[in-house]
């Protein structure tokens, strides 16, 4: 059983400090889902709050079985969907575009792998290129580049929020790295692994 099995069994008997830890633990991975899919921290913020409070009108219905963090994010993206349908008339929606200072995050899963041809590229602006191209990726591509990325879900758990197949969630995980490196290489920013023509 995870830790956030344990809590949610606490909650279920009656320990309300439980859900003080959830709250704690699950935060700052909704809010970074939330933000990297709508790029509005406010927005943000209320959403992984939805769900943290629709975690706990739910708690009697989740059976501890190891799957809270995919619970959780099928949560997560549910919400996420009905908010975006909600809003998509909304035309001020998609001519936001906000700069974040805390965007370091993305390094761990791409800086690695990428370097200017003069290699003087600043993380910051590494960050802010890859988060501008991210919403250029169709829906399912971005949600499955984030969950996995981002919210650090193994490839079964993205399948199972996004209610789809491991083979098609690996299929759409490839295809977000491929136009990813496709468009980071037009921007000047290359793969050091792969060789120069």
């Amino acid at each position: 059983m995870t830790e956030d099995d344990q809590l949610m069994v606490r909650l279920q008997e009656g320990d309300a400090s439980a859900f003080d830890e959830i709250v704690e633990r699950n935060s700052g991975p909704l809010f970074g889902f939330f933000l990297k899919n709508t790029r509005d921290p406010h927005r943000s913020e209320d959403l992984a709050q939805e769900v943290l409070l629709r975690i706990y009108r739910q708690f009697w219905d989740y059976i501890p079985v190891g799957r809270f963090k995919g619970w959780m994010f099928r949560i997560a993206r549910n919400l996420l969907i009905d908010n975006i349908r909600r809003r998509s008339h909304d035309c001020l929606v998609k001519a936001v575009k906000g700069k974040f200072e805390d965007d370091t995050d993305i390094l761990t899963s791409i800086a690695g792998e990428y370097l200017m041809p003069e290699q003087k590229v600043d993380h910051t602006e590494l960050a802010t290129i890859v988060d501008e191209l991210l919403v250029d990726l169709p829906d399912e591509q971005r949600l499955t580049f984030t969950l996995h990325h981002f919210s650090g879900l193994s490839l079964p758990e993205v399948a199972e929020v996004l209610e789809t197949s491991v083979p098609t969630t690996k299929s759409r995980l490839r295809l977000a790295r491929e136009k990813l490196s496709e468009r980071l290489t037009q921007r000047g920013i290359q793969n050091p692994h792969e060789p120069d023509d």
